[in-house]
C-alpha cells in the first residue's frame, strides 16, 4: 500500500469514527425566516457527523440561514446545536435534503 492509499484508509477511518447514524430520529429546528420571525419544525435527523448534520425537512431553508437545532426537546438535559444551512435540495417527495455545517456558537 503506498502512502497515498494509507492516508485514505486513515481518511476513510477517521470520516466513519465521528458518524452517528441518526436515521429517522426526530428533531426540533429554528431559524428566523425573511419577515423576522422565528420558524420552529419537528423535523427527522438523517445524519450526524463531527462537522454537520443532515436533515429531513418539508420547508426550504435559503442558504446561508443560521439554524438551532435541538435533541431530545422533551427532557431536561436537551442540547442544542447550532448550524449554518450549507445545502437545502428539493426531493421527489416534495421534501427537502439539508446540510447544516456545525458552528461553534449560537448566532447572533
Amino acid at each position: 500500500m503506498n502512502e497515498s492509499e494509507l492516508n485514505q484508509s486513515s481518511d476513510d477511518e477517521r470520516r466513519r469514527s465521528f458518524r452517528l447514524d441518526m436515521e429517522k430520529e426526530l428533531v426540533d429546528i429554528r431559524w428566523v425566516n425573511d419577515q423576522q420571525k422565528t420558524v420552529q419544525r419537528k423535523i427527522t435527523c438523517l445524519d450526524f457527523s463531527r462537522g454537520g448534520l443532515k436533515l429531513d425537512c418539508d420547508h426550504v431553508i435559503p442558504l446561508q440561514t443560521k439554524v438551532t437545532v435541538v435533541f431530545k426537546v422533551a427532557t431536561p438535559n436537551s442540547q442544542n446545536l447550532y448550524g449554518t444551512v450549507i445545502r437545502c435540495l428539493e426531493q421527489s417527495n416534495g421534501y427537502f435534503e439539508l446540510a447544516l455545517r456545525l458552528e461553534n456558537e449560537k448566532a447572533k
